[in-house]
């Protein structure tokens, strides 16, 4: 939907069940009703731009959709630690229509650098970014990077548009308050005046763009029809794309051509957004004091991108999904599906013994790493040899205290709990230190561990005893009742290495705390806050880019048949929204971030007044309760944040 240029367009992205890009084009507002009324008798370089367009400020955890009507423009005052990303959201919606085409008008922003008074700066484009909130079936979901510090954007009649702005603050960073403000302008809408704006730019990508077309279609022999059929349509999208670039605007825009507003122009005629930042005297650790592990599928990376297993540009695909994920604080594994559910997992494509290797493992970053049992690339070594060679060199590691072994999700019967345990034994023969994990929801379904399905749930870990050390169940299995949370506790031994992690994936459903499309944000950031308050020490994720086959980088999104939307895809590709080749981020990976980072905030407070205090802040701040009792505001988690910076601000880090 969005160009990497300066100039954002309204194309629909190619995502499945998208018509329009979920948004309507009439307006809701009262008074003017005709977008075309008094087109021709508006010039944004003569009015204020306050006159034209709505402009507010929400929190994180809003959904911001088309639809959202305006509200009061308050400064923004934000609070962040060092090492830390804060983020907020800006809403924009048309008052009326100044363009000679289907677009209301063009807005410009400018993003200027947050400065402290002794002169200390948060660089525009470097700490801060901002991002268009693009709608995924209708609901506000990709976050596509605008072009820093200035870039355009189109307005439609009677839709609400977001940008989402985040600040990245440095290791380094010198606490204070900093200030700066972004800078929204209507503008005309002319094909001289953006094209002055993007450039070489936007030449460069409409090149990619049309090499991508060719490429896509170049070699057709041997294709079956569906494969074809799949490759028209990708085609057909990215062309769509191209049209609509701003070089091609004076072709469905009845405009004159005029140069861009000169500084004079926007100074006299421009909304100011406010921003200020208070950057406070801790640190958050470089190790998340919570893994977060995260599985990627290696096919459906080698089917999107059309790159063979094993190949350096597999290498380099693989890599550079593995640094990009690192920015959210989260452990990624790389992961392969086999039989009965059965799992190849592991976080280093390369084998142990390759210099790339202890670049991924020792990332300070990586909170936990996947072992492979077998090997990831075929080297003509038995799993056996391989897996002894893997251990013998990881063990004289000091990261291997983050290692554990992922061999199968889920076992159902006393086959699958037996190879479990066939294969644990395997690895300890080599490792006696090695930590072996097992997601399960329920304990074999054919073996009598005990009357009741709970209770034969609450015996696994004595089944599995002693070759299992991570035991991560379902939080579907809990429900509401965080009593059973401790009792599934009261069944793990501490002093002899064993953890209690948890998942979500398909359930528990609304209202619990989830990351599935259309939940509100609060829910999806309490995935993390109900970790924290159960006692989990990790957390998994079964698939952040398991959406449905394709085999090329740009095709239509499918979410999987039979799952809830979003489950499983906490990104997306970035060539589905332009030719950039980074990934999109999701608004639920974002929320995923701010909820470890809350984590951090309550273990810093529970470090100095207790765990008892910490979980008294959860409740007393109206946060979190539990599972069906968490806030649906956002003022709750500043009250939160701020009462830790309060009380703990003479700690210089944790």
């Amino acid at each position: 939907m969005e160009n990497s240029g300066n100039h954002q367009d309204g194309t629909v992205p190619p995502v499945e069940g998208i018509a329009g890009g979920g948004t309507a084009y009439g307006w809701s507002e009262s008074g003017v009703r005709d977008p075309n009324i008094l087109r021709d008798s508006i010039d944004p370089l003569k009015v204020h731009s306050s006159e034209l367009v709505h402009v507010w400020c929400m929190p994180n955890s809003a959904n911001v959709g088309p639809q959202d009507m305006p509200r009061t423009l308050e400064p923004i005052s934000l609070l962040a630690a060092r090492n830390e990303r804060e983020s907020v959201q800006i809403a924009i919606r048309p008052k009326v229509s100044w363009a000679g085409s289907s677009i209301a008008g063009t807005v410009q922003v400018q993003c200027n650098d947050l400065c402290s008074p002794s002169g200390d700066r948060l660089i525009a484009g470097e700490s801060l970014k901002v991002r268009r909130v693009v709608p995924i079936l209708g609901v506000p979901d990709a976050l596509v990077p605008l072009e820093m510090p200035l870039f355009q954007l189109n307005l439609f009649p009677g839709e609400t548009t977001a940008i989402w702005v985040s600040i990245d603050v440095p290791n380094a960073q010198p606490p204070g308050q900093y200030e700066g403000e972004i800078v929204i302008t209507a503008a005309r809408v002319d094909a001289e005046s953006t094209a002055q704006c993007l450039g070489k730019a936007e030449r460069h990508q409409l090149y990619n763009e049309l090499r991508t077309c060719l490429d896509t279609m170049e070699p057709t022999d041997g294709l079956q029809l569906g494969e074809m059929a799949e490759r028209v349509k990708s085609v057909t999208s990215s062309l769509r794309r191209v049209l609509l670039y701003p070089s091609f605007s004076e072709f469905s825009l009845d405009n004159g051509s005029e140069d861009m507003m000169d500084e004079d122009a926007v100074s006299n005629l421009s909304i100011r957004v406010k921003l200020s930042l208070t950057v406070w005297d801790f640190t958050l650790p470089a190790t998340p004091s919570l893994p977060a592990v995260i599985g990627v599928s290696d096919t459906v990376i080698e089917d999107r991108f059309g790159v063979e297993h094993g190949s350096s540009q597999w290498y380099e695909v693989m890599d550079q999904h593995f640094k990009w994920l690192l920015q959210y604080k989260i452990s990624p594994y790389f992961c392969r599906w086999r039989e009965n559910m059965r799992v190849l997992t592991y976080t280093c494509p390369w084998p142990a013994d390759h210099p790339k290797s202890d670049e991924y493992l020792s990332d300070p970053r990586l909170a936990a790493y996947a072992v492979p049992y077998s090997p990831v690339v075929l080297c003509g070594e038995t799993t056996k040899d391989f897996m002894q060679r893997q251990v013998e060199i990881l063990r004289t590691k000091s990261h291997w205290r983050k290692a554990y072994f992922y061999l199968w999700d889920e076992p159902l019967n006393l086959e699958h709990y037996e190879a479990v345990r066939s294969m644990a034994s395997e690895i300890h023969a080599y490792a006696p230190d090695a930590r072996i994990m097992t997601t399960y929801y329920c304990g074999p379904s054919d073996a009598p561990l005990a009357s009741n399905n709970f209770e034969a749930f609450l015996k696994v870990p004595e089944f599995l005893r002693p070759h299992n050390q991570i035991f991560c169940t379902s939080e579907w299995v809990i429900g509401n009742r965080e009593d059973l949370a401790k009792d599934i506790i009261a069944e793990i031994r501490p002093e002899n290495g064993e953890e209690w992690w948890t998942y979500v994936c398909m359930g528990p459903s609304d209202p619990h705390p989830n990351w599935h499309l259309g939940m509100r944000g609060t829910q999806h950031r309490a995935v993390m806050w109900r970790v924290w308050k159960e006692g989990g020490t990790g957390f998994l994720y079964w698939g952040a880019n398991c959406y449905e086959k394709a085999t090329v980088p740009s095709a239509e999104i499918k979410f999987r048949r039979g799952l809830p939307p979003g489950d499983g895809v906490l990104y997306y590709p970035g060539q589905v929204f332009s030719s950039s080749q980074e990934p999109v981020a999701s608004l639920r990976l974002e929320r995923l971030l701010s909820g470890l980072q809350d984590i951090e905030y309550l273990k810093l407070y529970s470090s100095r007044f207790g765990r008892e205090e910490g979980l008294n802040l959860l409740e007393r701040t109206g946060m979190y309760h539990g599972p069906e009792r968490y806030t649906h505001e956002h003022m709750p988690i500043d009250v939160m944040r701020g009462e830790v910076f309060r009380a703990c601000r003479s700690e210089s880090n944790f």
